[in-house]
């Protein structure tokens, strides 16, 4: 019987990220690995917190003391989800820039590619309205950000082309 040995490191056990718990919450009918960061930290404590209440109960209204070891095992999967929460929440991405810079973003962009555009041209290949556009381009000449052009009775905004400034400012002195 020949073993087959792969050299990738694909295999069942290393695409599980945690744990081998994940049969434990599947038999409860919860796909933890789905899960929300939050919704997985909710469900450890929720979880653990019902196992400590029964064994709290068990041992004292029954003479049952001894179920607590059976009830301590519950706690290591709960205490896994609720690590695995947390541990998600701190490494959550924080949302990088607002939806503006985005907007700005993507019009340089194009901006870049182009050369340069007016504002109607910048609504037909951005997600921006015309207004948008004409307002973010006003703003960024007026910030000293891009050049104005003006041809043949319209506005034209493009990047500062700094090897064309330096050759005019050189032809000048």
């Amino acid at each position: 019987m020949a073993i087959e040995k792969r050299h990738d490191g694909d295999t069942p056990e290393s695409r599980r990220s945690y744990g081998g718990d994940a049969e434990f919450w599947s038999s409860l009918g919860l796909d933890i690995e789905k899960m929300t960061p939050k919704a997985q930290a909710v469900t450890g404590i929720v979880t653990g917190g019902a196992v400590l209440l029964g064994a709290a109960a068990i041992i004292l209204f029954t003479n049952f003391w001894w179920l607590i070891f059976v009830f301590g095992w519950f706690l290591f999967p709960a205490l896994g989800a609720f690590a695995r929460g947390v541990a998600g929440l701190v490494d959550a991405p924080k949302e990088e820039r607002p939806p503006e810079n985005d907007k700005e973003r993507e019009l340089l962009g194009v901006m870049r590619e182009k050369g340069e555009l007016t504002p109607a041209q910048a609504a037909m290949e951005t997600s921006l309205s015309v207004r948008e556009a004409d307002g973010m381009l006003k703003e960024l000449a007026e910030g000293g950000h891009l050049d104005v052009r003006a041809r043949g009775g319209g506005l034209f905004y493009a990047l500062w082309d700094h090897d064309r400034d330096e050759r005019d400012g050189g032809s000048e002195r």
